[in-house]
């Protein structure tokens, strides 16, 4: 049992993420302090729940990289639409809104992938510029700064402040509440229901599936609707946090989400993965991304660290895979052998 969990990509991570955060503390003693770490839970925020949609992708076999599109094309409307209706009232509505417009384009990639079986990275790849074209030459492109009561008093939502020693007051904002909610509904689907169980055997094998009586246009369909729900819910979140509207922003960001999934142990050919394993990875990519400025790294090498650890995290669980199935053929090829003779 031991040896099965140290050999886990999770416990990899996992330390990998504890050695840093030590190293990074023992350099800067900055980095213990409250504001830091409410600021790298802000950070990762956004980030995780884009995770947890690729992460229930992943395990389908899938790739979606239009959810960032669906997350600023749902946040931008639904900023511009409440603007012009003279909204007043509180953020739910908005959250409301922006995670229905997600459902909806959401659903347009569920369309073509379930109904024509296309492959899911070339209709995502299409559906993001569609999305994204439609946002700037349709619906607007201007920085929307004069935002809706409800939204520009969202950015001070804290749970709770606190007083450094400087004197300095600090808060955990509430939106970490919806990383947490997703990632609890998220592993009650995937480990405790019939539906997680019909995403994890498409990733595996979409014959078997369907032999085994999974209907997989309509586990398709809420995965592309999940993602898109996700991707709107976090988009309204990442607006509000940032107090403005600007259809620029977000995009382009998909492949550090993707890379922090996989890091966190999904496996890029679907069938493996695990919400925990995704929160560690975007945990370890956003300590990375917010701290190696504390530790003196200059800003032109930290995309270059970061590219580097993702490569050896993703690495070492292929080269543990290849090695395992080498030795499963080692030990089977006596048997094979035995019974031809």
């Amino acid at each position: 049992m031991l040896k099965r969990i140290l050999s886990r990509q999770e416990t990899l991570v996992g330390v990998t993420l504890l050695a840093l955060c030590l190293t990074i503390g023992f350099i800067n003693p900055v980095f213990w302090t409250p504001g830091n770490w409410f600021d790298l839970a802000r950070s990762a925020t956004v980030t995780g729940i884009f995770a947890i949609g690729v992460l229930v992708v992943l395990i389908s076999g899938g790739i979606d990289v239009s959810f960032t599109a669906i997350a600023v094309f749902a946040m931008y409307t639904t900023t511009v639409i409440m603007n012009n209706i003279g909204f007043g009232g509180g953020m739910f509505a908005f959250f409301l809104m922006s995670a229905g417009i997600g459902v909806v384009l959401g659903l347009i990639n569920a369309f073509f992938i379930a109904r024509f079986r296309l492959p899911t990275l070339i209709v995502t790849l299409g559906t993001q510029s569609l999305f994204r074209g439609f946002l700037l030459f349709v619906i607007g492109s201007k920085i929307i700064r004069d935002l809706p009561p409800g939204m520009a008093e969202y950015s001070g939502a804290f749970l709770f402040t606190v007083t450094d020693s400087r004197g300095i007051t600090v808060g955990l904002h509430s939106a970490v509440l919806f990383l947490v909610g997703v990632a609890i509904l998220a592993q009650i689907i995937l480990r405790y229901t019939m539906l997680g169980r019909s995403i994890y055997a498409l990733g595996g094998s979409r014959e078997a599936a369907e032999r085994a009586g999974f209907n997989i246009a309509h586990t398709q369909v809420f995965i592309y609707a999940f993602v898109g729900l996700l991707a709107g819910l976090a988009g309204m979140i990442y607006g509000g946090l940032n107090r403005q509207a600007n259809a620029q922003d977000i995009v382009g960001q998909e492949l550090d989400v993707i890379a922090a999934t996989v890091l966190g142990g999904a496996s890029i050919t679907g069938g493996r993965g695990s919400v925990i394993g995704t929160l560690l990875g975007v945990t370890l990519v956003t300590v990375l991304s917010n701290s190696l400025i504390l530790m003196g790294i200059p800003s032109i090498w930290q995309r270059v660290v970061i590219g580097a650890i993702i490569i050896i995290g993703t690495a070492v669980p292929a080269i543990r895979a290849l090695r395992a199935g080498r030795r499963a053929n080692v030990e089977i090829e006596p048997v094979l052998a035995e019974q031809r003779s």
